[in-house]
């Protein structure tokens, strides 16, 4: 097991990078950001769910040396923090997909068809919700509501809210590649 570098600042919390490296892994920026988030939270315990959204947008996804990082610097148990974040179905513990297909399951979407969508969407992608396809294009996520029950069944290609697809739409979507597009 090695051992970890703590550098202390005054006043300050210590900050302990994985491998051992004060200050962020091997000098990656990305971890400068994430100690300027927990910073300027001043190291506060209640502000994980903030500095986890930091670490997601910096990373792409949260990986254990991340969530260590973390829990490291806000001095939590890093059961703690993959608590919150294995809770919130926001946060991904994997990396995504070049381009993210979620499909509503609400309520109101269910009853417009969106598992049929979302079933059909697996079958020819050849993965299930939650999964990447392994060339790394797609994601494929569901959700439990997206607050867009007017437009039923809702879809979000690529951050852009979709309504009323077919599961044919829905596929024809991904299959010309026009996931941001239309």
């Amino acid at each position: 097991m090695q051992k970890s570098t703590v550098t202390t600042k005054p006043k300050e919390q210590p900050t302990v990078a994985p491998g051992g490296a004060a200050g962020g892994a091997s000098g990656d920026k990305r971890f400068k950001v994430l100690d300027a988030t927990m910073k300027r939270n001043q190291y506060r315990q209640d502000a994980l769910i903030e500095i986890l959204h930091k670490a997601q947008e910096s990373f792409g996804y949260l990986e254990e040396e991340v969530l260590l990082y973390v829990a490291r610097g806000l001095k939590l148990p890093l059961s703690r923090v993959y608590g919150v974040a294995t809770f919130y179905h926001l946060f991904s513990l994997k990396p995504s997909g070049k381009h993210t297909c979620v499909v509503c399951l609400g309520t109101a979407c269910y009853v417009k068809g969106s598992d049929k969508a979302i079933a059909a969407l697996e079958k020819h992608t050849g993965i299930k919700s939650g999964e990447t396809t392994p060339d790394g294009e797609i994601s494929l996520v569901a959700a439990r509501c997206i607050g867009a029950c007017g437009i039923a069944p809702a879809f979000v290609f690529d951050g852009k809210v979709v309504g009323q697809l077919s599961p044919e739409a829905a596929v024809e979507r991904l299959k010309n590649g026009s996931l941001k597009h239309r």
